[in-house]
């Protein structure tokens, strides 16, 4: 499976700091990451494994680093690994220079047909207006190892937005192929239908000649149009993926997830009716703000692919810059990858949970590790003895009561932003907040916090996860939000609340309860740059409730190989 994200536009923006030549090369060093995938410089916005190699596939601008959907000149970068983290640049895959996609080669997947054939399906722009269409594209050479040139099919376009009702400027993002109830092929491609969101249905045999399915696989009237699709099939409680190109089991559940708002990769688990051709979720939200999401930070335009190596689901996605184009330009590149993730669905068949992939672990060094801190109200203990701007750490928190637990309100579930903002970590609470500091500075003006806090609901005890954003720079113009989500907590069958945090200068990736709630961050310290003191992070607790620390690990992170 191969996918491309296109991300939105991140706007235009003055210079708020720096502008001389030596710090913009300080500040695009200081704040590049070390293991978190990015080109060597430019805009990107991202996979594929293919007889013993993984492939990214990226939109990108090689023309600089700012967003090409306003120069229409966006490519398909490519870039090969042997292990998702050491990662080789390759030259364009795919470029705009056939009439079907003049204007730009936007998001795509790809499929492997009978005979190990990969095959890319993706959207190209015919003009500036946005006119879209779908393309395909088969490697030239399957003898490369790492399949450099690509040819596009002569009858290109293959799919055009011929249908009643459909905007054609909103018409993208066709997802991996998988066997429908005939024994053809399937895709689905967003849409705005008639002012509603859309995912239409094609079917083919050879996948270059398709025919729309009469009704959509899915729609909604949540929102005007959801791009960067993904749909594929997960088994409850099992930790394993599952290949859409091969017989599903019985018991199997299936995922739609949508891209939405420039903001929000959102998810509904469900049924793949068969005799319907048609997903059916479980629930139905019409308030898409209640719907779960991927990830509650910056993280946009997620696909997932199975990889056959090791048997599991792969997903990442597009974590863009929040300072200004102006300081894009001035950095000389714009916009990373999440760490890969596994994910799977939980044993409820509720919710799907994620876990960085175990192959980053080989970065790790200068383990320390602390046992059975107990943390009062109002302590602060600080971690030392490892790279504070380039860290894995992994906490676990253990509950010593419930009692003090505060009661929960279930219209936080609207704007959980909101909420982290009013309950931030200095905010005293019952049970939290509890959590980290990081990236602090020696007198705390700059540090980025990301703490727990436990609710009691009516059923069960809600626990809210927050990134809070809001002092990690003292430079204007930023955009630092406090994120946010829920997940439920079983006191009765679990005491401990896991934080596992990866931080990579300017990447700050949390994943709390095991996965339930992920959230990517990005910050940018002036202390980073300025070299002034030292990054320094600590566990702190501030809620009246006593939290056990049975088990604190950390690593330094060494920076991940790149080969241009």
């Amino acid at each position: 499976y191969i996918s491309t994200v296109r991300p939105c536009s991140n706007g235009e923006g003055v210079f708020f700091y720096p502008q001389s030549p030596k710090a913009r090369s300080i500040v695009g060093k200081r704040y590049r990451t070390d293991y978190h995938f990015q080109p060597p410089k430019n805009w990107i916005n991202g996979s594929m494994y293919y007889n013993g190699v993984y492939h990214e596939f990226y939109q990108y601008n090689p023309n600089g680093s700012y967003n090409p959907n306003i120069s229409y000149n966006i490519v398909w970068g490519h870039s090969v690994s042997m292990d998702l983290i050491n990662w080789i640049n390759l030259e364009p895959a795919i470029e705009p220079d056939t009439p079907s996609d003049i204007s730009g080669c936007w998001t795509g997947s790809a499929t492997i047909l009978s005979g190990d054939q990969p095959i890319i399906i993706y959207t190209g722009l015919l003009d500036i207006q946005k006119h879209q269409v779908q393309n395909i594209a088969l490697p030239k050479n399957r003898s490369d190892p790492y399949l450099r040139e690509w040819t596009k099919a002569h009858n290109n376009p293959v799919i055009q937005p011929v249908v009643p009702g459909l905007n054609s400027s909103q018409f993208r993002d066709p997802t991996t192929g998988w066997i429908g109830p005939d024994g053809l092929w399937r895709i689905a491609v967003g849409a705005e239908l008639n002012g509603y969101s859309a995912a239409l249905l094609y079917k083919s045999e050879d996948f270059l000649n398709w025919t729309r399915v009469e009704h959509p696989l899915y729609s909604s009237n949540s929102s005007n149009m959801w791009e960067c699709l993904d749909f594929f099939a997960v088994l409850p409680g099992s930790g394993g993926g599952l290949d859409l190109s091969s017989a599903i089991p019985n018991g199997a559940k299936h995922v739609l997830k949508v891209s939405m708002n420039c903001t929000d990769d959102m998810y509904m688990i469900g049924v793949y009716d068969l005799k319907r051709d048609a997903f059916v979720p479980d629930t139905v939200l019409d308030d898409s703000r209640l719907w779960p999401r991927i990830d509650y930070g910056n993280f946009y335009a997620s696909k997932s692919f199975f990889d056959s190596k090791h048997g599991r689901r792969i997903i990442w996605a597009w974590s863009s810059e929040t300072d200004s184009s102006s300081d894009d330009v001035a950095k000389g590149w714009a916009g990373i990858h999440s760490i890969p993730r596994t994910i799977w669905l939980d044993s409820h068949g509720k919710q799907l949970l994620q876990w960085p992939v175990e192959e980053i672990e080989s970065l790790r060094t200068n383990e320390i590790n602390h046992q059975a801190l107990e943390l009062k109200k109002g302590d602060l203990f600080e971690i030392k003895g490892i790279e504070t701007l380039q860290a894995d750490v992994e906490i676990d928190f253990e509950l010593t009561s419930i009692n003090d637990a505060d009661p929960f309100d279930p219209s936080w579930l609207f704007d959980t932003e909101k909420h982290c903002r009013e309950a931030g970590a200095s905010v005293h609470g019952g049970i939290g907040p509890f959590g980290f500091v990081i990236l602090a500075s020696d007198n705390m003006e700059e540090h980025t916090d990301v703490h727990f806090r436990v609710y009691k609901s009516q059923q069960n005890y809600m626990v809210l996860m927050c990134s809070d954003l809001r002092r990690s720079s003292l430079r204007p113009g930023l955009y630092t939000p406090a994120y946010g989500g829920f997940f439920e907590f079983d006191f009765e069958k679990e005491r401990k609340i896991s934080l596992r945090t990866l931080i990579d200068r300017s990447a700050v990736e949390s994943f709390g309860g095991g996965g339930r709630v992920c959230i990517m961050a990005r910050v940018y310290p002036v202390a980073l740059v300025d070299d002034i003191g030292c990054a320094h992070m600590y566990a702190f607790n501030n809620g009246s409730a006593t939290v056990i620390v049975p088990q604190l690990r950390a690593w330094s992170m060494r920076r991940a190989q790149a080969s241009v």
